[in-house]
C-alpha cells in the first residue's frame, strides 16, 4: 500500500526501559542495528500497527508498555534504488513513518525475538537514548535523528517526576514544551497527509 508519492505508511518504535535506555535490535544475519518498525496494513491505525509490530518483532503485548508520545507528522526517508525490488522500481520511493515513544512497564524477560516464525532481529541490547547512528543503515539516519529529537522532550525524568513547566532557552526565554503525556495517552494529532490508498 503506497501513497500517491510512492511512500509506504509505516510505524517506528522507540522503546524505553526504566533508565531511559532504548531497545536496539540487530537485524537478523546482518551487522546493522535498528529500532523496531513495520508497515501499516490497510484499515489499521498507526497505533494498531505499532502494537502488532511490537509483538511481531519483540514479543511484547500492549500490557507490557505505555505510550508516552508519538511524532506529530509523518517522517520520510527514501530508499536507494539498489535496495528496491525490480518490480517496485518506479512506484516505490521509501517509507513515511509515525514514531511512537513507549515505556516498558513489563520486564526484560517479556522480550521475545522469536514470537513469530519470521524474526526480524537475532540480538538486542539497551543503549543510551542518543544512540550512535553510525550502526544504522545510512538512508535511515536522518529519520532516526528527527524522531529521537522530536520525542526527547517527552522522556520521563529519572527522578520519577513528570516535566511540568516550559523549558528555558540558553537566553532564559520560555520555550513551548508541554508536560509529559500521561502513560497510554499519546498526543492525538493526526498526521497531516493520510493518503494511504493506492
Amino acid at each position: 500500500m503506497l501513497d500517491r508519492d510512492g511512500f509506504r505508511p509505516n510505524v517506528g518504535i522507540i522503546l524505553l526501559n526504566q533508565k531511559n535506555q532504548v531497545f536496539w535490535g540487530k537485524r537478523i544475519r546482518t551487522h546493522s542495528w535498528q529500532f523496531p518498525q513495520g508497515g501499516i496494513d490497510r484499515g489499521e491505525t498507526p497505533e494498531q500497527a505499532m502494537y502488532r509490530e511490537l509483538h511481531e518483532e519483540v514479543g511484547l503485548q500492549p500490557g507490557h508498555v505505555a505510550i508516552v508520545a508519538r511524532t506529530r507528522d509523518w517522517l520520510r526517508y527514501e530508499v536507494p534504488q539498489r535496495y528496491i525490488r525490480r518490480d517496485a522500481r518506479g512506484h516505490y520511493k521509501g517509507q513515511k513513518q509515525i514514531w511512537f515513544l513507549l515505556q516498558l512497564t513489563g520486564f526484560d524477560w517479556n522480550l521475545n525475538l522469536r514470537a513469530t516464525d519470521h524474526p526480524e532481529f537475532d540480538a538486542w541490547r539497551w543503549n543510551d537514548y542518543w544512540v550512535p547512528l553510525d550502526a544504522v543503515v545510512d538512508f535511515k539516519r536522518g529519520v532516526y535523528h528527527d524522531a529521537l529529537t522530536e520525542l526527547s522532550r517527552y522522556l520521563p525524568r529519572l527522578d520519577g517526576r513528570a516535566r511540568t513547566g516550559p523549558a528555558r532557552s540558553a537566553a532564559g526565554r520560555q520555550e513551548e514544551e508541554p508536560g509529559l503525556a500521561e502513560p497510554g495517552n499519546a498526543p492525538e494529532q493526526a498526521p497531516k497527509d493520510q493518503d494511504q490508498d493506492s
